[in-house]
């Protein structure tokens, strides 16, 4: 009997849905990818000619067409609470007598999990059909991140029920494995852009808060239960452990340890040690452990305090480190010059990841270590992609070991190297090095300068190598047969380059300021200059004394603001970019934002925004951020981990944040 189109779109669907959990959840595929593409393919031309059919839980939604240009507030019905930490088994013991005392020595079980490095999220169902997914914000109110997480293969669109609840809320982590991270890295590395995630937590917050739910799609992002929101319409289960399996016959991966709960401390404690090595092995980063009171009647007696449950705690590991040798030291010349020294090391597995080299950042931090090659050292590596040498071996010298000795000319061409006795750095400052040029290049076009996507190391690579690039000012002057004429670019590469840098004109003074490279301007300083002296001309006229009363920019940056304009060759490269149409003035900020007046800084890792992200909503709302903390800055934010500056506003008596709590000001 011959199907109408309805029942044969219904069916596919079924049948696709069937085969994503089979695949992404249950890790036994029945079909090779070519059927599976089939599949899609042939229900994508059946809702292409029937359109009235319709509907947003089809697997075809996850590859995103609809955008998002906001994300809109969600109240959180019950609370998204964040975790304590503890840091040692002293730590995790002390937890444990305070969760026996408010249950008056009464039994009680505990579900490990693993702690995914990741970010949190609120999917809710209702009549079994997903309808909304929000981040964790500060708590009380998220972000409407729905048609992204649409788009993640391992979040069930349809619950796996034929009588499915009235309503329910799953939570837990979106994440991104290992190995989806590392080719998102060198994909961005490859392309030369600016903003490369150093880790799969940082990835995975990026990737779910992007307007395009397409990009999102191609991010290959999971997710993973871990907490109870609610659940009408069904019997409440009596325990986690019981709702952990619920969500596993819905479709849910969970991320609980072992296959029952622990009845004693010494339980948990032997699963920690366990992990601490374990970790390394699985396809995706933990910080950590969570420890939960299984029963939700005891979790009721426990409650909460204002911030976090007393019946949960995360158990964190501490950073790996890791003793191998320096066996030499390399040195790589930035788009300024300047040029830093790169440790080489006899290759050691450190935090389940192969390291063969890490930065020393500049030879003073060398001259403090008391660093030689042929050390034996310490490195240490705490969610950085490039790890950190902290430390020499104290008695591991043999009397072999050489001096590092600082490079008399750059690496890249030769020239004579100087140090400025008021920088830390060496630098080369012949404007003909190559690789600077290269970098230079780089910068320009990068996310945060003129943001032209696709001009990438590759493409900076031939166009500079066949002479079609000598200058920014030729990078407006591209044709397509230019582009055309190389290896790397098709037609439709070269029509979106392009495009991309037509677009890139538009981009305001502040800009184009901090793409052209000036030494010490950083974005911040950039958008500084750009609101005090709104267009190129009045910036490029203005002396050294002028710029140093600019509010924030002070005398180092006065005088390389006149420095670099002093060259009648640069004031030329610069008109002329005018005259190929890039923007030359700064839009007025709007003014009375509820932050007018306001100066942040940020200190640690967020984790429900990124820290440019944060800085940026900031400034919407009329306030600025600093780099440095003072009596005069209105509140210092503190994420994951902080550093000095969170101890500097403690005694300056600065108001301090947390991350809940600067959400809760910006909303």
């Amino acid at each position: 009997m011959t199907r109408s189109p309805k029942e044969e779109i219904e069916a596919l669907r079924a049948e696709i849905l069937r085969h994503e959990r089979l695949y992404y959840v249950d890790d036994t595929p029945e079909i090779p990818d070519g059927e599976f593409d089939a599949l899609m393919n042939r229900l994508k031309a059946l809702e292409a000619a029937h359109p009235e059919f319709a509907s947003g839980d089809s697997p075809t939604r996850r590859v995103g067409g609809e955008r998002s240009n906001t994300f809109a507030p969600v109240p959180h019905r019950v609370p998204m609470l964040s975790l304590d930490n503890c840091y040692s088994p002293e730590e995790f013991l002390e937890w444990h007598e305070r969760v026996k005392k408010g249950l008056k020595d009464e039994p009680f079980e505990m579900i490990v999990e693993a702690k995914i490095d990741g970010l949190s999220c609120s999917i809710e169902y209702e009549n079994g059909r997903l309808v909304r997914a929000s981040t964790r914000g500060d708590g009380e109110t998220g972000e409407d991140v729905t048609l992204n997480v649409r788009t993640i293969k391992s979040v069930p669109l349809r619950l796996d029920l034929s009588r499915p609840p009235a309503a329910f809320e799953a939570r837990g982590e979106v994440y991104m494995d290992k190995k989806d991270f590392e080719a998102l890295r060198d994909a961005a590395l490859n392309e030369g852009k600016k903003d490369v995630p150093v880790n799969p937590r940082n990835a995975a917050a990026g990737s779910l808060r992007q307007k395009d739910p397409a990009v999102t799609a191609a991010r290959k992002l999971r997710f993973i239960v871990h907490s109870y929101g609610y659940l009408e319409g069904m019997v409440e289960p009596d325990s986690h452990w019981e709702y952990l399996n619920i969500c596993r016959g819905l479709g849910y991966n969970i991320s609980t340890i072992g296959n029952r709960p622990c009845h004693s401390a010494g339980e948990v404690l032997a699963a920690y040690a366990e992990y601490a090595e374990k970790r390394f092995q699985l396809p995706y980063e933990i910080d950590g452990l969570v420890i939960k009171v299984d029963s939700f009647r005891q979790r009721k007696l426990l409650g909460f305090t204002s911030k976090s449950p007393r019946w949960a705690i995360a158990f964190k590991y501490p950073a790996q480190q890791a003793t191998t040798t320096l066996k030499g030291v390399q040195f790589s010349v930035g788009r300024t010059g300047a040029i830093t020294p790169v440790a080489e090391l006899e290759p050691v597995k450190c935090g389940g990841v192969t390291i063969s080299s890490a930065t020393l950042h500049n030879f003073d931090e060398v001259e403090r270590l008391g660093l030689k090659i042929g050390d034996r050292v310490v490195i240490e590596r705490a969610g950085e992609v490039i790890p950190k040498v902290v430390k020499v071996v104290p008695g591991a010298r043999t009397g072999a070991e050489r001096d590092i000795v600082p490079p008399a000319a750059c690496p890249s061409c030769g020239a004579e190297v100087f140090r400025d006795e008021e920088e830390v750095a060496y630098r080369c400052v012949n404007p003909s090095c190559p690789v600077q040029f290269k970098r230079a290049l780089l910068h320009f076009a990068s996310r945060d300068a003129m943001n032209i996507e696709g001009f990438g190391v590759s493409s900076v690579e031939q166009l500079v190598d066949k002479g079609l690039v000598k200058g920014f000012t030729d990078i407006y002057r591209l044709r397509r047969e230019d582009l055309l004429g190389l290896e790397l670019f098709k037609d439709k590469k070269a029509d979106n380059l392009l495009a991309q840098i037509r677009k890139s004109k538009e981009q305001p003074l502040s800009r184009l300021i901090y793409a052209l490279g000036i030494r010490h301007i950083g974005e911040k300083n950039a958008r500084t200059l750009a609101q005090h002296f709104r267009t190129m001309d009045a910036f490029m006229a203005a002396g050294a004394e002028e710029l140093a009363r600019v509010s924030d920019v002070g005398p180092v940056i006065a005088e390389a603001v006149a420095e670099f304009f002093k060259s009648e060759a640069t004031r030329l490269m610069v008109r002329d970019l005018g005259a190929l149409g890039l923007r030359r003035d700064e839009p007025e900020r709007a003014a009375g934002g509820r932050l007018e007046g306001k100066s942040f800084v940020f200190t640690g890792e967020l984790e429900t925004l990124t820290r440019d992200e944060a800085q940026a909503k900031v400034r919407e709302l009329g306030g600025k951020e600093t780099s440095s903390v003072s009596a005069k800055t209105s509140y210092v934010v503190v994420g994951a981990d902080p550093g000095s500056k969170f101890a500097k506003a403690q005694k300056l008596g600065v108001q301090v944040l947390t991350e809940e709590e600067f959400i809760k000001l910006i909303s």
